[in-house]
């Protein structure tokens, strides 16, 4: 099955300045995304992750570099009608209701009324707006429109959903209600490509991850290859020890031992420092409370992807 997503040696540069300077956006990326997965575009603000996404939509032309979405070439009117959109901040027209939204999009989409008039209603209950599909737009909180915004983006039917920053400025109640939209579309096999800067909800929803600094993908592949299943740490939470057997421990740690309410937690380096520290605690007769391992997430290998790509 063809990728739903491929672009080769995508560049974008813009000019700037009296002389016509050339500013580079985006460089030489290179980016898969296979059918019915959920695709994380991760990256900073400025990374040009929305310049990238404009490319793809044919909203803007690349400098150098070629194409593919839903098979066609970037910009092709038959693929960008197959795609949803949801834009970053989305600002829709606050005088209408989300029922009249909503119709007005399916009118300029080309869906016809009578589909419409059964679309329409689903969607903003598909979205949890139906108690305020009359409700003008005006009234509406920011969590309400960014889940009208994906209402809209999900008319017609497309294949391919394509979101910029769905999350971003949504309390903790509203990155929820988004979140669980995207694993819905997810589970029913439509391909989601979004950006965002907000990583714990990445590792929630993710297939696969792209990390883009500074206009260049510098990291790409399946979450649970990035993250891998080596343990970064464990701590290690013990009752009151000799101090020798304490001691011995220790020097084991990677870290100073810390006092909790007459226990003793340790953060030991890894899996053949826990082994170590076991043995030696069997042989103590030391009684252990807890054993909690700690793996890499998403943000450690951002931030070291980010560190390793400025220098």
């Amino acid at each position: 099955m063809e990728p739903v997503i491929q672009v080769e040696g995508l560049c974008k540069e813009y000019r700037v300045g009296f002389w016509g300077r050339r500013v580079p956006v985006l460089c030489d990326l290179n980016l898969e995304v296979r059918a019915g997965e959920t695709f994380g575009y991760l990256g900073p603000n400025g990374a040009g992750k929305s310049t990238t996404i404009k490319l793809l939509l044919g909203l803007i032309q690349p400098t150098a570099g070629t194409g593919l979405v839903l098979g066609r070439p970037l910009g092709d009117a038959s693929a960008r009608g197959r795609a949803g959109f949801l834009p970053e901040n989305p600002s829709f027209y606050e005088y209408l209701t989300g029922q009249e939204f909503l119709t007005y999009c399916g009118r300029l989409l080309g869906v016809a009324r009578g589909a419409l008039r059964e679309q329409a209603p689903a969607l903003l209950a598909e979205v949890g707006l139906e108690r305020a599909a009359r409700q003008q737009i005006r009234k509406y909180s920011k969590g309400m429109v960014q889940r009208l915004g994906l209402a809209q983006a999900l008319l017609g039917d497309p294949h391919l959903l394509i979101l910029d920053e769905p999350m971003s400025g949504l309390d903790p109640i509203g990155r929820k209600e988004v979140r669980d939209l995207i694993l819905r579309q997810r589970a029913a096999g439509r391909t989601v490509f979004f950006s965002t800067h907000i990583l714990p909800d990445v590792e929630m929803i993710c297939d696969r991850v792209g990390i883009l600094v500074g206009g260049r993908l510098v990291k790409s592949g399946p979450i649970h290859t990035l993250l891998g299943d080596e343990l970064e740490s464990v701590e290690l939470t013990v009752t009151a020890l000799p101090a020798a057997t304490r001691a011995a421990l220790e020097r084991l740690a990677s870290a100073p031992a810390l006092l909790q309410e007459g226990r003793i937690m340790f953060r030991l380096p890894g899996q053949s420092a826990l082994d170590a520290a076991l043995a030696i605690l069997s042989e103590a007769k030391g009684q252990v409370v807890s054993v909690v391992p700690q793996r890499r997430t998403l943000e450690d290998i951002f931030l070291e992807a980010s560190r390793e790509a400025q220098g």
